[in-house]
């Protein structure tokens, strides 16, 4: 733990990542809440939003915990040490006017930093809920969060984010979590779905979306709430966080006619869900390269994006047969692997330095991709031993709002 004097912290720059972090936490709170619940049928639509706020809670804890440390302490190339762990790194004297600093933000408190990245693992960890809805046992998926956030996000974010960390010294660029965020919850989100099974009915009856309504204000909020995500993960309130932001809008709205457009001429109608789908596909895709490029290529990452995504939610679902609920790994897995493979191809120099390849690109995905199939097979086959993953046949029928927390949303 490294102290400084109070008057070595930027104030700017604080507040900038102090407001960033909480924007990101309004993605996951109420963002994914609203989001998720808006696409389930109307029995579930309870046990959905407790779900993402129990999720959140937990991964605050185990983050603040043990987490961080895993994620940030400068120790190998492979994992971080327990030198920050149980809270003990977040020091504040005022007596002697000094506060503790990350080595990785030295102009911050390392409460700020610490708490921007704990946003991050919530939100990571959160996405997962969507491929698991309306049949996951809501005790199996408290103990998914605490293991997952543990176990597969923390050392994820340690080969990528910390100087030291492997993938960061081979030169893969990730500004603000593509591998890290997207292609991590999404392929763990894909090997819970296939793990769990389908729900019953899929494929033979109509699952409607409770409201879409509540969707088009949780992607509202996720959009607001990129900002912070992507413009925040300057670490500072300058020029390359003022772009991060601007491409942000450019390519969420690139993305969300692109898929808008795809689907109406697949389909003969353009649909809400449609659009907003495409939106958070664009944003997906910019995040690892909000940093890095400049306003012109982020239109073309954002429509890509909403072309491949559309793709992964519709062909490649259906050829892989897994019921991802709620496309989890179609947009976030999908999206965050086209956008880091993207972020090598329109790279600008100027920003990004002259390191950036398509294959470093690449092996950080396919690294991500495996250690998060492997790492959450792991996770559940533990919670396997301890409960059944699955509720029961009549509670799914039921539904998850009255068999489990016996309330119910009118």
């Amino acid at each position: 733990m490294e102290l400084v004097p109070l008057t070595a912290i930027d104030k700017a720059d604080t507040a900038w990542v102090m407001t960033s972090a909480a924007l990101v936490l309004l993605m996951t709170l109420p963002g994914i809440a609203l989001f998720y619940a808006g696409l389930v049928r109307r029995k579930n639509v309870v046990n959905t939003m407790a779900a993402v706020f129990a999720v959140a809670c937990i991964v605050a804890l185990t983050w603040f915990g043990i987490g961080y440390s895993l994620a940030f302490a400068a120790d190998s190339p492979w994992l971080g040490n327990l030198s920050r762990a149980w809270f003990a790194s977040l020091h504040f004297d005022a007596k002697r006017n000094v506060l503790a600093v990350s080595h990785l933000a030295p102009h911050l408190p390392e409460a700020a930093y610490a708490l921007f990245q704990a946003a991050f693992a919530i939100i990571t960890t959160s996405l997962i809920v969507g491929a698991v809805v309306e049949r996951m046992r809501f005790a199996a998926v408290l103990l998914f969060a605490a293991l997952w956030s543990v176990l597969v996000y923390a050392p994820v974010a340690h080969w990528v984010w910390e100087g030291g960390g492997w993938l960061n010294q081979l030169g893969a660029l990730d500004f603000a979590g593509g591998a890290v965020v997207h292609v991590n919850a999404g392929v763990a989100a894909l090997v819970c779905a296939c793990v769990l099974g389908k729900r019953h009915g899929y494929g033979a009856e109509a699952f409607e979306p409770h409201s879409l309504g509540w969707t088009a204000m949780g992607t509202a909020l996720l959009l607001f709430g990129w900002f912070g995500f992507n413009a925040g993960s300057a670490l500072s309130a300058d020029g390359r966080a003022a772009l991060a932001f601007v491409v942000t809008v450019v390519a969420a709205s690139a993305g969300g006619l692109s898929w808008m457009l795809m689907e109406w001429f697949k389909r003969g109608a353009p649909t809400l869900l449609g659009l907003l789908s495409g939106m958070v596909g664009g944003l997906v895709a910019i995040t690892p390269a909000a940093g890095f490029v400049q306003v012109s290529s982020a239109l073309w990452i954002g429509l890509i994006a909403g072309v491949v995504c559309y793709w992964g939610a519709t062909w490649l679902k259906r050829r892989l047969g897994a019921d991802d609920s709620l496309d989890v790994f179609g947009v976030h897995g999908v999206g965050g692997i086209a956008g880091s493979l993207l972020t090598a191809v329109f790279a600008d120099p100027l920003m990004a330095g002259t390191g950036a390849t398509v294959l470093n690109q690449l092996v950080a995905v396919l690294a991500v991709a495996a250690y998060s199939a492997v790492g959450t097979l792991l996770v559940l086959a533990l919670i396997r031993l301890l409960m059944p993953l699955r509720v029961g046949s009549a509670q799914e029928r039921e539904g998850l709002d009255i068999s489990l927390h016996l309330e119910r949303q009118h």
